[in-house]
């Protein structure tokens, strides 16, 4: 029986060391194999690194993304082992969108850690160090950032990339021109305005030659229809075939995260619960940003997944 709310899932930015050791005295013997299927497939110990890094290990992207998945898919899993109830609807951000089709059972767990790792590399791989940059931007409208970042395309590629809350816009592309983007937004009044701390210019034309790349890997996989609607970031909508799915993916690598109306899209069907499933707070924030009306539950630490598998199945 499907309830009325929402589960999202994190993408990139809401890793840590230590992440899940809340969890480990109550659950680590369940969240344990997981980790060693992972751990299988990447070649490395991921349960390790993840608990004791050492963080600039873990912030390689490539890395990231296998750890967030994991973390993200343990806590569906314990969710799931305590009778935690199945939400109507489901959506990750950026690589959060893997998770949703595991834990939806339309992908293979281990077929995803190697899918990520992989998205990683070629993400890396596909922009020289230093070239690429992502800058958030607060207290500007969608039309005047897409509007800045139009103005300065003759010095370099630089695109709105993840639309995360009302007036908080994350811009992608080359590094120049990012940063040109960035001053003109100081200038036109931004509450904040700067460079993140990330390599990869994520959700910009420059990621094409990954996602040509990356669509090989795509294509060979085994995907099947969702078993829970899931909300995908390219188009906001729900989709059961599995090759459009595919496609979904694939352009995923240089569209925009088109988070606020995933958020709306949950509301107007009547999900104002949204629970984050993953490590970390991000997600949980940006909802009620987005909604007054949502009710944002995180499912971390331990003792937040204790009270939100009491609340959630009460109700």
């Amino acid at each position: 029986m499907t309830s009325g709310f929402a589960i999202v899932f994190p993408g990139q930015g809401s890793q840590s060391v230590g992440m899940l050791n809340s969890f480990v005295s109550t659950y680590g013997s369940a969240i344990q194999p997981l980790f060693n299927e992972a751990s299988q497939v990447l070649g490395y110990d991921l349960w390790t690194l993840i608990q004791e890094g050492p963080e600039t290990e873990l912030n390689k992207t490539e890395v990231t993304q296998p750890a967030l998945l994991a973390a993200s898919v343990a806590i569906w899993q314990l969710w799931r082992k305590k009778q935690g109830p199945l939400p109507a609807m489901m959506a990750g951000h950026s690589l959060g969108e893997y998770t949703a089709l595991v834990c939806a059972n339309a992908l293979e767990f281990s077929d995803a850690i190697a899918l990520v790792a992989l998205r990683g590399q070629l993400m890396q791989a596909a922009v020289p160090e230093g070239l690429g940059a992502m800058a958030a931007i607060v207290g500007l409208s969608n039309e005047v950032i897409a509007e800045l970042c139009q103005q300065v395309t003759a010095q370099g590629v630089v695109v709105p990339a993840n639309y995360n809350a009302i007036g908080q816009v994350v811009i992608s592309g080359e590094k120049h021109a990012v940063d040109a983007v960035v001053e003109m937004a100081k200038q036109q009044g931004a509450k904040l305005a700067k460079v993140l701390p990330v390599s990869v210019p994520s959700h910009s034309p420059l990621m094409k030659p990954a996602a040509e790349a990356l669509a090989k890997a795509i294509d060979a996989l085994t995907l099947k229809s969702p078993q829970i609607p899931i909300l995908h970031n390219v188009n906001v909508d729900v989709e059961s075939n599995p090759e459009q799915i595919k496609q979904l993916l694939i352009e995923q690598l240089y569209q925009p995260v088109r988070w606020v109306e995933t958020i709306q899209r949950f509301v107007k069907e009547g999900h104002t619960t949204i629970v984050e499933c993953g490590p970390g707070k991000v997600l949980t924030g940006l909802s009620k940003r987005i909604d007054a009306s949502c009710q944002g539950i995180a499912l971390t630490p331990c003792d937040a997944f204790e009270a939100a598998l009491e609340e959630i199945t009460v109700s």
